[in-house]
């Protein structure tokens, strides 16, 4: 993708296309919406009027480390309702990485912005019939609140897809002993900060990026698609507190608005970075970077 001061970051992308349909992910979509989007984003839905989304991890090395931000979908998952990522199989993701240069074993961090199911797919692989750390020598960052919140669902026995994510993608981990649950305002390092905007899921983080006078944001989920920087008080079927998520939404566009910030969300489409620009009432994004 490129350079943000002394930082590199890529996009590692596991796979884009159509997924459901806007108004199943969005409900209560505002007539016309998708239409006026599409006008100023490139087209937001499929010929078959699906919403295209990407699903992707970003990579950032900083010089002191290589971070690999969510984990996508993962390889061998039970994710019966969503057939974009159950049972997936192949080396697409992992040679994707390569190509990008950085083995497994060379990732220093994996920075999960929160524990859905399609963010933490890739923390583990399926070896012998058990679940291991893909990325052996990583830590696995992640919100204390936003672990706790799923750990207590898990062990109550539900059996949400995200709660499955949490026992085999997660669970996993913090047995192989390399899990660091953090906090609000956590420092990975000078420049890269941990942030939580809780809504989307309890502990939903973003992480803050400063270097040599450039700022950018991963910001997760606080952000699907194109057609929530149009109507800013668009949440999705997929976050736990929708109200909350709102006001989060709205606070972050409204921070990040007409700056020179650089915004990565974890589904927008190639090339998925970009500054948020008012449009009228709304909000636009303009793209920066490959």
């Amino acid at each position: 993708m490129g350079t943000l001061g002394d930082f590199r970051i890529d996009r590692v992308v596991e796979w884009e296309g159509p997924f459901v349909r806007p108004d199943e992910l969005f409900p209560g979509l505002p007539a016309g919406l998708v239409e006026a989007t599409t006008a100023w984003a490139g087209p937001v839905v499929s010929n078959d009027g699906l919403l295209r989304l990407s699903f992707h991890s970003f990579l950032l090395r900083t010089g002191r480390h290589t971070i690999l931000v969510d984990g996508c979908c993962g390889n061998d998952k039970e994710r019966p309702s969503r057939p974009q990522g159950h049972r997936r199989t192949g080396g697409a993701y992992l040679a994707e990485l390569a190509r990008h240069g950085v083995r497994p074993e060379e990732v220093d961090i994996v920075m999960c912005t929160h524990l859905h199911w399609d963010h933490v797919g890739w923390n583990t692989r399926l070896v012998d019939g058990t679940w291991v750390p893909t990325f052996p020598n990583a830590r696995y960052v992640m919100a204390r609140r936003e672990y706790e919140h799923w750990d207590a669902l898990h062990a109550a026995g539900d059996r949400s897809m995200h709660a499955i994510a949490f026992g085999d993608s997660v669970a996993p981990v913090v047995r192989a002993e390399r899990a660091v649950l953090v906090d609000d305002g956590h420092e990975i390092e000078p420049g890269v900060q941990v942030t939580l905007w809780p809504g989307h899921t309890p502990g939903n983080a973003v992480i803050d990026l400063r270097s040599k006078g450039a700022r950018g944001v991963f910001s997760g989920d606080v952000l699907h698609s194109p057609l929530q920087l149009a109507a800013p008080a668009l949440s999705s079927r997929a976050c736990w507190d929708e109200a909350l998520s709102r006001e989060a939404r709205v606070r972050f566009i409204e921070r990040h608005a007409d700056t020179a910030d650089v915004v990565m969300p974890a589904h927008f489409l190639a090339p998925s970075a970009g500054r948020i620009v008012r449009r009228g009432e709304a909000f636009g994004f303009v793209p920066v970077g490959g």
